[in-house]
């Protein structure tokens, strides 16, 4: 691995006199393949020395990047350069700060059972993830010996772990075992579904030996581990700008979130007592009944959009709702999510928006390259999950639930959560609490009971904000890019034209051409403005 990685970055040490686009575009691919080089073996290699050729290699491509003069360039093609230059400043992020591979158990995961409803996966991931959600069971015979191939390296990978986790990281450590014992139980299915195709039998028998084995390792080491897992406040700011690309700092953030979460505990209090005549919200007691209610109300969504000039409406928007209406469960069994569509599916429909990006990433490509994919880094997450996190509140204004009154309240009550959910992460990150105070401090700010202490949603958002610096707050802060851009766009359209031109259809019609971008870099493209105006 060590040799691979030293000779591509040598391939590539002789600085490009790059001047147009096209060779942006060229460093762009180079760069993906030394970042997502793997060695022949087939085994992600994250020992010191792997991690050291990283780093000189990634110092030889931000001096290429540095060396291209984007001088007389169109906006989108400048824009696109900083993309490139956050996915580098990611990766110098992670080898200096972050070092997953030393700090978290987790990162060793590479069983993934379901599909992210962002561009890629929320959080860190190593370069070779197994995508369990892409197969089709039963398996076909070239399947089989396509999963076998990909399980290989599970063992060999959890075994060089033990020398790579040197980090001393008490939260990461001790969350990881939850996340590594979901990669047993899915590797325990798997066993059921790969039966009768001998090499995959031996494949997911050996992952799962080794990763009983690691959890075990992983238990036995955790009393040794004592030190803080956030990042810290300088740390964090840095990855908001460098990164994230985004406008605010730590305190800008906490003071967002604290606005936010007051505005939606006062906001719920205020329709509860508007509604204290009418009847509560009622859940459904059966999966016909939940599929009734959220078919119901996902037909509504389009027709409210289409009718009132919403945004155009796509043929892949209904199916791709349809397709996450979900299992029932009983009410004892129902997390946060749960209990907000029984009583008001669309709540949680309209920040599926998600899958409408999806659909729209694979069906509608953007031309440039670069922006083509999912961004690495989660650099993409101030418009994946504020734009979805927007919607629910701009649909609350736009009217979509007043045809169910009550359902208003579930609204406001999903904002609040976001809002106590980020500000935990915020303080956690800036080691002020420890995971275990983020959890109790969720729980506690997120009205009327609805975030239960005791179901696994909740670990599973405080471990992850934690893993992932910047996401836990990025519903809010990046709700407040979007919001503050559509107000923008509405006072510069309509301040040059008599009677203006802004609308909002207009508004969502165009926000997913610039493809899956922050926030930031999409205001600089519509309006523009230059970085940090």
């Amino acid at each position: 691995m060590l040799r691979m990685l030293l000779s591509l970055f040598l391939l590539l040490a002789v600085p490009a006199q790059a001047a147009t686009p096209a060779d942006l575009h060229a460093l762009f691919a180079d760069w993906r393949r030394f970042h997502d080089a793997r060695p022949g073996t087939g085994v992600p290699d994250y020992t010191p020395a792997a991690t050291a050729a990283r780093a000189a290699g990634l110092a030889q491509f931000q001096a290429r990047l540095a060396a291209i003069d984007t001088s007389g360039w169109a906006a989108a093609d400048q824009i696109d350069w900083q993309l490139v230059q956050a996915e580098m400043n990611g990766l110098k992020f992670d080898l200096e700060v972050a070092q997953p591979w030393a700090r978290d158990p987790a990162w060793y995961v590479s069983i993934w059972s379901a599909q992210s409803d962002t561009p890629a996966h929320e959080g860190p991931v190593h370069m070779a993830p197994v995508e369990l959600w892409q197969y089709r069971f039963p398996l076909s015979k070239p399947d089989a010996a396509r999963l076998a191939g990909e399980l290989a390296h599970i063992p060999p990978l959890l075994s060089a772990a033990r020398g790579n986790l040197t980090g001393n990281a008490a939260d990461l450590w001790n969350a990881s075992i939850i996340t590594l014992a979901e990669q047993a139980d899915a590797l325990r299915d798997l066993q059921g579904k790969v039966k009768g195709h001998r090499n995959a039998e031996r494949a997911a028998a050996a992952a799962l030996a080794a990763t009983e084995d690691f959890i075990a390792w992983v238990k036995a080491q955790a009393p040794t581990k004592t030190g803080p897992s956030g990042v810290g406040v300088e740390a964090y700011n840095w990855y908001l700008k460098h990164v994230q690309l985004s406008p605010f700092t730590w305190a800008d953030e906490v003071a967002i979130l604290e606005r936010e979460l007051a505005r939606a505990h006062a906001g719920l209090r205020l329709e509860e007592n508007h509604h204290k005549a009418l009847p509560e919200l009622t859940s459904p007691a059966n999966q016909a009944e939940w599929d009734a209610k959220s078919r119901a109300d996902i037909a509504h969504f389009i027709r409210f959009m289409d009718a009132t000039g919403v945004a155009t409406i796509q043929p892949w928007m209904q199916p791709e709702l349809e397709k996450r209406i979900g299992r029932w469960v009983p009410s004892e069994q129902q997390n946060f999510f749960a209990i907000a569509q029984g009583r008001a599916p669309n709540s949680l429909f309209a920040h599926f928006y998600h899958w409408w990006d999806l659909a729209e990433m694979q069906l509608r490509p953007h031309p440039s390259p670069i922006r083509r994919g999912p961004l690495l880094y989660n650099i993409w997450v101030s418009r994946a999950e504020g734009n979805a996190t927007a919607m629910e509140a701009m649909m609350l204004d736009a009217g979509l639930f007043d045809k169910e009154p009550r359902s208003r309240e579930v609204v406001w009550i999903m904002q609040a959560q976001r809002a106590a959910r980020g500000l935990a992460s915020l303080y956690a990150q800036a080691n002020r609490i420890d995971l275990k105070a983020a959890m109790a401090m969720q729980v506690k700010r997120t009205p009327n009971g609805w975030m239960s202490p005791d179901l696994p949603l909740l670990g599973f958002e405080q471990s992850l904000y934690l893993r992932q610096v910047g996401y836990g707050p990025s519903y809010i802060t990046g709700k407040a890019q979007i919001e503050q851009l559509f107000a923008e766009l509405a006072e510069q359209e309509r301040a040059r034209l008599p009677g203006g031109t802004f609308t909002v259809k207009g508004f969502y019609d165009r926000l997913g051409s610039f493809g899956m971008i922050p926030v930031s870099l999409i205001r600089q493209q519509w309006l523009g403005v230059k970085p940090g105006e």
